[in-house]
């Protein structure tokens, strides 16, 4: 029978194949690159900027997303209430108190960020403090403070870099296609095999951009079921959470500040639930809510 921490289990291995995947696809553009073009220095040049761009995104990722939703830092004298419910969640997960930020938006949503457990932060709309009572809150809380322990935060920088690396070796590679740069190693060997080897290799790298967002897009949406888990087995009240869901999902217009850069952080996709049926579900940012309560309520949950 499954339980939540089996469904937390199964969701950790699922997510790390998923990273390996990624790592596959990087290793195959380089190939595809090297086997086109003769110029190797352009592969490097596009390693040391993305490390470069990425690091720098590393330590202020956590401030450029609370600045572009608008987050405001309270104290715990300004809501005494979340202040406490947060303290409790965080001493039983064993993690530092996060710093605490209010969304001034309608929209019922949530967001944890920072580097790491020791430099993190729970931000929550207004409209989500408004409308959940205190064991819905605490489910959403123990949701964000779970992306926290869970690393989750880590992991989506990892993510990051491993898209924009792939993104940037695509782009030179067209960019030079253009221009008329570089030597197809099939003109120098001849022969339909690396004729067509050549032509596999163009179409994979103007792809891999594609292929790596559906990854990431995948990796984001397992986090979610992930978080979900951690939450209801650190609140032990899974129902908690799963109310919430449904209120947020009862809620249709999307967040002032919706952002697709940040949409993946929050518990819900700020620009209000999509459908989540056939090939659309590919480019989602999180698992239709229904999916998500079904996972926490099991047979308890009814359509």
């Amino acid at each position: 029978m499954a339980t939540l921490y089996t469904e937390q289990s199964k969701n950790a291995r699922k997510t790390w194949l998923l990273m390996a995947v990624f790592l596959v696809v990087i290793v195959a553009l380089g190939y595809a690159i090297s086997y086109v073009y003769q110029s190797p220095i352009i592969f490097y040049i596009a390693i040391i900027f993305s490390v470069v761009m990425n690091i720098a995104g590393y330590w202020y990722s956590d401030k450029i997303a609370l600045a572009m939703s608008g987050a405001k830092e309270i104290k715990h004298e300004d809501d005494e209430e979340l202040f406490h419910i947060v303290e409790n969640l965080s001493i039983t997960a064993g993690l530092p108190m996060p710093k605490l930020y209010i969304i001034n938006d309608p929209a019922p949503n949530a967001f944890a960020t920072g580097r790491d457990k020791n430099h993190s932060a729970v931000a929550v709309t207004s409209g989500l403090r408004q409308m959940m009572d205190k064991s819905e809150l605490e489910g959403v809380l123990a949701h964000e403070l779970s992306h926290i322990g869970n690393r989750d935060i880590l992991l989506s920088t990892i993510v990051v870099v491993l898209v924009g690396f792939i993104a940037i070796l695509a782009n030179i590679f067209t960019r030079s296609m253009w221009l008329g740069g570089g030597r197809s190693r099939s003109d120098r060997e001849g022969g339909q095999v690396g004729t067509i080897l050549a032509i596999v290799s163009v179409i994979f790298i103007i792809l891999s951009p594609i292929i790596a967002t559906l990854i990431q897009l995948a990796i984001s949406r397992k986090r979610e079921f992930l978080a979900d888990a951690s939450g209801a087995l650190l609140t032990r009240y899974p129902e908690g959470l799963a109310n919430a869901l449904q209120k947020i999902g009862s809620y249709s217009a999307p967040m002032v500040k919706a952002n697709n850069a940040t949409a993946h952080l929050f518990i819900s996709n700020p620009f209000g639930p999509r459908a989540g049926k056939g090939i659309a579900k590919l480019f989602m940012t999180h698992p239709p809510i229904q999916e998500r309560v079904q996972a926490l309520l099991g047979d308890n949950y009814k359509m």
